[in-house]
């Protein structure tokens, strides 16, 4: 019995050694996102009919939230984006999310924003199967940021609302500045950022980031 409970005493230390499906304690695992739309319950139903709903194609690293079948066109006073796809659940208000060389195409101006903080930014059309909406604000490039849990905030030693500073490994890696901390009871940990940013130092999802502030 003695040596039984040795035995599996290593194999306990072994797996905890190799972390099983866990991240090593000062990494982060990243997650790219295109430009999308974010839709309210007033606006999709102008854009596809009444009492319309969403139709969840693939589930997104953040609880609850999804990828939609659903795609719109983007038009600007310069031009237009078709084929951008929704992401649900709806929200309160609608948020487009574009690249920087988007505003460019639309002739809109945008600027890096955190989700939700809307006010006094661009407006836009928006057209779909069964509709146009015309929003007055609501365009902005997303800001880079990190999701994260009370227990990481913790582990990591910042707190919501915290500006750090990140390294990203590899051959074309270096550092990003200003990535916003975000702390919910309802985030699975992750750094977010854009595609072009992530062009830019050649991260993909399989690339790991740390805090370095």
């Amino acid at each position: 019995m003695e040596n039984y409970e040795a035995i599996a005493g290593l194999l306990l230390e072994y797996m905890k050694s190799i972390g099983g499906n866990e991240k090593p304690l000062n990494q982060i695992p990243v997650g790219i996102s295109n430009r999308h739309v974010h839709l309210s319950r007033h606006d999709l139903e102008a854009l596809f009919g009444r009492g319309y709903e969403l139709t969840a194609m693939k589930e997104l690293s953040q609880p609850g939230q999804y990828a939609c079948k659903e795609i719109l066109t983007l038009c600007g006073p310069k031009g237009v984006i078709e084929k951008v796809r929704i992401l649900g659940p709806v929200r309160p208000q609608t948020q487009v999310e574009i690249l920087a060389g988007d505003c460019f195409k639309l002739g809109v101006t945008a600027e890096a924003r955190l989700s939700g903080d809307l006010s006094g930014t661009s407006g836009i059309t928006l057209v779909g199967p069964g509709g146009s909406v015309q929003i007055s604000e609501g365009v902005i490039i997303a800001k880079r940021h990190i999701h994260m849990l009370p227990s990481n905030a913790a582990r990591f030693g910042v707190y919501d609302g915290q500006n750090v500073k990140i390294e990203v490994p590899g051959p074309r890696g270096g550092t990003f500045n200003e990535v916003s901390i975000r702390v919910t009871d309802t985030s699975s940990l992750e750094f977010h950022l854009d595609t072009e940013e992530a062009n830019a130092l050649g991260v993909t999802s399989r690339t790991i980031i740390r805090i370095v502030q």
